[in-house]
Order: C-alpha cells, then sequence, then structure tokens
C-alpha cells in the first residue's frame, strides 16, 4: 500500500495499542485543516444519545468504537476491496451535542453534515442513538429525498412516546418520511422483531409502501436473497443506510440499549453488509451501541467491522462516480 496523507497508521508502523486513536487509524481533518476539501468519506462521531427511551449509554460508543477500530487493516479479506486506496478518507471529528437540550442538539447536528455535504464528502457516522439519523438525513437529503435501507430490531418508525415526545429514538425514520428526506417506496427495512406496542407503526409503513422484512422472513430466506430484494427495491439513485447494532442478536452484541432475541450472528450482520455493494450510498450509519452494557469492547468491535463493510461500499461507489 503506498502511504500518503490519508493512509491509516499500520500495525507494522505504530502497535495498535498505542497512539491516539482515530476511526481506523485515518488522519483527523476537521473542518479548518487545509486537507479538508480533499476527504470523499468522512468518518464521524456522534456522540449523543438524548433521544434515548430505555438504556442509555450510546453517547460514549463513538469514542468505544474509534478505540476498537485500532485493529481495522487496509484491505476486506473477503471481498478484496481496499477502501483508503481508492479513495481519500478521514476521521472529521464529533458533533458537538447539547447534553440538556434535544432540538438544539438535531440542529448542531444538521449544520454539521451540511457542511460536510456541501464539501461533497460522503458521511459514514458511528453513533449515537438512533435518533443521531434524522438530522443527518437532513443534511444529506435536502434537495432530494432518498433510498433508505435500514438494520434494526425495532421500527424506529412510531409517531410519539409519553403523549408529547415526537423526537426521539423510536420516531426518526417517520419524521423523515413526514419531511420528504426518504422516499418510502424505496424504502426496505430487515430484521424486525420482539413484542409489540401495536400495529400503529407496521400500518403507518403499509400506508405509504415501505417494505419490512421480519426476521422471521430473513432466517427463512437468508442474507443473499434478503439483499437482493434490497437492493432493488432501492435501485441505482442515492441511497442512505442506517445499521442499528441491535439488528444482531445480543448474543453477538449486548452493548446495546435495547436488544431483543433471534436475531442475526456476526456472520450474517457482516454478510448483509457486504450486500450492499453496488449500491450508490452516499451516506450511512451504525448506531446504539452502549459501551456501558459491554465494556469488554466486543459490541463495539462487531460495529467497526460493519463500519468498515460500509465504507468498503462507499468507498466503491465514490470510485464509480468519478
Amino acid at each position: 500500500m503506498t502511504k500518503g496523507f490519508f493512509t491509516p497508521v499500520a500495525g507494522f508502523d505504530l502497535p495498535r495499542f498505542a497512539g491516539v486513536p482515530s476511526f481506523m487509524r485515518l488522519p483527523h481533518v476537521p473542518f479548518e485543516h487545509p486537507r479538508f476539501g480533499e476527504v470523499e468519506v468522512g468518518l464521524i462521531g456522534a456522540p449523543w444519545d438524548g433521544g434515548t427511551t430505555n438504556r442509555p449509554g450510546a453517547r460514549h460508543g463513538p469514542r468505544q468504537l474509534r478505540d476498537l477500530s485500532t485493529m481495522i487493516r487496509a484491505m476486506n479479506g473477503e471481498t478484496w476491496v481496499a477502501p483508503f486506496e481508492m479513495v481519500n478518507c478521514a476521521d472529521l471529528g464529533d458533533v458537538a451535542p447539547n447534553p440538556g437540550d434535544l432540538m438544539e442538539s438535531m440542529a448542531r447536528m444538521e449544520a454539521f453534515y451540511s457542511r460536510v455535504v456541501a464539501a461533497g464528502i460522503r458521511p459514514l457516522t458511528g453513533g449515537g442513538d438512533h435518533l443521531c439519523s434524522l438530522p443527518i438525513l437532513r443534511a444529506v437529503a435536502k434537495d432530494r429525498p432518498v433510498g433508505f435501507i435500514q438494520f434494526d430490531s425495532h421500527t424506529d418508525l412510531n409517531d410519539c412516546y409519553f403523549g408529547t415526545s415526537r423526537y426521539n429514538h423510536g420516531t426518526p425514520f417517520r419524521r423523515a418520511i413526514e419531511e420528504g428526506l426518504i422516499d418510502p417506496k424505496r424504502y426496505c427495512l430487515i430484521g424486525i422483531r420482539g413484542t409489540a406496542y401495536g400495529r400503529e407503526d407496521w400500518d403507518f409503513a403499509d400506508s405509504v409502501g415501505i417494505r419490512i422484512i421480519p426476521i422471521g422472513e430473513y432466517h427463512a430466506r437468508g442474507a443473499e436473497d434478503v439483499m437482493a430484494e434490497a437492493r432493488e427495491i432501492v435501485g441505482a439513485a442515492p441511497v442512505y443506510v442506517t445499521y442499528d447494532i441491535d439488528f444482531v442478536d445480543p448474543t453477538f452484541a449486548p452493548g446495546t440499549g435495547t436488544p431483543e432475541v433471534g436475531g442475526p450472528n456476526s456472520w450474517e450482520a457482516l454478510q448483509v453488509a457486504r450486500g450492499l455493494r453496488g449500491l450508490d450510498i452516499v451516506g450511512a450509519d451504525l448506531v446504539e451501541v452502549s459501551p456501558p452494557f459491554d465494556a469488554s469492547g466486543g459490541t463495539a468491535w462487531l460495529g467497526i467491522s460493519l463500519m468498515f463493510e460500509m465504507l468498503c461500499s462507499m468507498a466503491e461507489a465514490v470510485a464509480r462516480g468519478r
């Protein structure tokens, strides 16, 4: 691998337990950096869980994801994609939320990502709870609605919690559709399971044309077949991908706020991410890693591995579009 400014630090040059951790050991390139304009895919931390309605802690996710990401190497050992050779990648730092003000935090996120998108950079985010996706979408889909693939054990299509809460990690994609950020006819939601409050979220999905593939259907069909349908649904136009770590069975990813049993194992979690290849991914996120519930870092290690898979597909998309 040719060494240059955007080349990650290799484990052959500096032990993985040494140095200041950045996402995948990439250079830290904040807005004011003279080479910010050269970045093509920007890795960003969203350390905020102000939308959490159950177990908190996802605000600490980006820091643990960065620490575990020192184990990521330069090439995908399954697909042989080498994203850091294909495109300029960098760690753009963290969005700075206001932990005391939910709406201002979302406004800060939208402003941050608007600058990223305006610079022509495709964002790949480590969250944070799932409400983080809404302000990101407000920036990424400002000019046109995007297709959407969601890996999740919950729909996050609810209308309201506790009588008045319309903005929390169970409602972001209901709001995104209402705001015209997502094309519901190009929306595929994979992995739903567990007990339910009712069918209100499913009825909403049916009413606007969202394709839900519940976990039983996923297990019956397998990752390859399911992802072939997902790619067909979103098509060749721009698509955003959101990956809630609770899509994975808690045996393999216990460090999350609202775990649901019966999900995919870690191999299947990687398979569906690899099934994104060929799509025009304009942004993606991995959310809901909560370190207090898995201090060993196993959940974060799986999470950052999934981010690397998404990065490989994003890098290929950027390279194709040149």
